[in-house]
């Protein structure tokens, strides 16, 4: 039986609210969504995340599955056959985000450091097969890791994308004040819908964060590739906060995008954290392909990021 411990409390939004500790770290993760709702280090807030009464806007916190982004006008043709997705995004005509977001994810394993959360996702309209997801959050001496974990149920293939949706505090009230390092050199172009146009370089645009930049008055909702990575094959991006303090975040080679969004468009708190989505696969990758998995039956698709406090 799995070690459910008495660090479970209750919410009225988000239902059970599983608390994790390790030294001065401490973390929240919440059963509507699967959400890491809050994420300290000595008292001081990583994430900009949510309040225990409050419903999350803009996927706050959550894993993405089982595909990141949008999917335009939620339809998208799969061997031969055409598919439709509800349409999540009614305001630009699109499907967003998955399937997990509003999904209750129950408690697998738990301890004072860690906890799995998993959910079945069932075969629906515009998506035919059947997925096991967990998500296991776990806290140690390199910060908070999170690794998602999917398995094919259904007896065909079933193609897939992942992706996660933290917001990192700027320790401002304002992300303007915080500087940006993302070592991309192309990012993805959007059209109508902000669905990908085109990939294009960095350089030479206000959207070239290698060597560090201001958010102050840019907007920006993209996804970015071609990341250069260290000796284990790990991507990272940096916000340097205005309290003089480092978020670092990475992810490993499952994860092939970084999608950063300044949340400009945000009704709660908009600019008040920034969105940082590992992505396996870019937007609307149902339609295009691009780094689309697809896992065959019984097969699993494992990823894994994290963030620390510097």
């Amino acid at each position: 039986m799995p070690d459910v411990t008495s660090t479970v409390e209750r919410g009225i939004p988000t239902g059970e609210q599983h608390r994790i500790r390790a030294g001065d770290q401490e973390a929240v993760v919440v059963e509507v969504g699967g959400a890491v709702r809050s994420y300290d280090v000595g008292g001081v807030a990583v994430l900009d995340g949510f309040g225990v009464d409050e419903i999350p806007e803009g996927a706050r916190g959550a894993p993405l599955v089982p595909w990141p982004n949008r999917v335009k006008d939620g339809r998208w043709t799969w061997e031969g056959r055409t598919l439709q997705l509800d349409l999540t995004e009614p305001g630009q005509h699109n499907a967003i985000h998955g399937f997990g977001l509003w999904q209750s994810w129950v408690p697998r394993e738990q301890s004072e450091e860690r906890v799995v959360l998993g959910t079945v996702m069932q075969p629906r309209p515009g998506y035919p097969w059947r997925l096991d997801v967990t998500v296991a959050y776990a806290l140690g001496d390199d910060g908070l890791a999170v690794e998602t974990r999917a398995r094919n149920l259904s007896t065909t293939p079933a193609p897939y994308a992942a992706g996660a949706h933290p917001y990192l505090h700027p320790g401002a009230d304002s992300i303007d004040a915080a500087r940006l390092v993302l070592r991309a050199g192309t990012r993805v172009d959007t059209g109508e819908q902000q669905i990908p146009t085109d990939v294009v370089p960095v350089a030479g645009t206000p959207y070239d964060f290698r060597s560090g930049a201001s958010l102050a008055g840019l907007e920006v909702d993209y996804a970015f590739a071609d990341l250069d990575r260290d000796a284990h094959a790990l991507a990272w991006l940096e916000l340097h906060r205005a309290d003089g303090r480092v978020a670092r975040m990475w992810m490993d080679a499952a994860y092939r995008w970084f999608e950063v969004f300044t949340g400009d468009a945000l009704s709660v708190r908009p600019r008040g954290g920034l969105g940082v989505e590992p992505m396996t696969a870019p937007p609307d990758a149902f339609n295009s392909g691009s780094d689309l998995v697809v896992l065959d039956p019984g097969a699993e698709h494992v990823g894994r990021w994290g963030i620390r406090l510097e």
